[in-house]
């Protein structure tokens, strides 16, 4: 399979960089926060690694992909990882159980934690390869049902499950925005998330609970302006792509 960006050169990456970060800090503006609080994912399924060395180029230290398959593929060999001492891969997509072993060799985040079942996986998968792997619950804010993810008022009973897991730090929640063009639509399902969130630290105050990952390319301004702290960008950023 070969991949293609619309546009590819080092230049584009860089200006597409720089009107995301300019929308970044005009969005914190427009909430009182300031840039630093939002950390930016670079999505990059389908890429090929060469993509993925020009966006460390350019700063961008955590990666984001959507399959084991691919991260098997692209990761497997170490070679990035060796050349790039601060490279920090997340697993953002729907991991089924039979796969986490694999995952859990190269990953350092599993963003996409569904289940308690799920958690037990990587917990134990971790812990026998004595590793620690940040992990997000993933929430569908937005009851479709074709949505991965667990309901909001299940957040607080599997958070409490995973806290006792060995060799996971437990950092805080996911959420895709509905696809939908109405903003207010899109707005509350992110407030969703960020009262679930707050939920949580009334009830238990997990030590690490930090992140507020929610905002996609069409929607990650709404998503910092209701308080996301990491936010997952492919297309803004690299363009679209097209297989052949």
């Amino acid at each position: 399979m070969s991949v293609n960006l619309l546009e590819s050169a080092d230049d584009s990456l860089r200006d597409r960089l720089l009107r995301i970060q300019e929308t970044i800090s005009f969005a914190c503006s427009r909430s009182n926060r300031h840039s630093s609080e939002v950390r930016l994912v670079a999505v990059t399924k389908t890429l090929p690694l060469s993509i993925v060395r020009k966006a460390y180029a350019l700063g961008l230290r955590f990666i984001g992909e959507n399959r084991t398959q691919e991260i098997v593929e692209k990761y497997g060999d170490g070679s990035l990882f060796r050349d790039c001492p601060e490279f920090c891969l997340h697993m953002i997509g729907h991991l089924q159980t039979n796969k986490v072993r694999k995952a859990v060799q190269i990953v350092s985040a599993i963003d996409s934690v569904d289940s308690i079942r799920l958690a037990e996986a990587i917990s134990k998968a971790a812990e026998e390869g004595n590793r620690t792997i940040r992990v997000l619950l993933e929430v569908n804010t937005s009851s479709e049902p074709q949505k991965s993810g667990l309901a909001p008022d299940d957040v607080l009973k599997c958070a409490e499950a995973v806290l006792k897991l060995p060799s996971l730090q437990l950092s805080g929640l996911m959420t895709v925005g509905p696809n939908v063009d109405d903003p207010d639509t899109i707005r509350r399902s992110f407030a969703l998330l960020r009262n679930t969130f707050d939920s949580v630290v009334r009830e238990l105050n997990p030590p690490h609970w930090s992140v507020l990952s929610m905002g996609m390319s069409g929607d990650y301004p709404i998503a910092i302006e209701e308080g996301a702290t990491e936010i997952r960008l492919g297309t803004a950023l690299f363009g679209e792509r097209r297989t052949a």
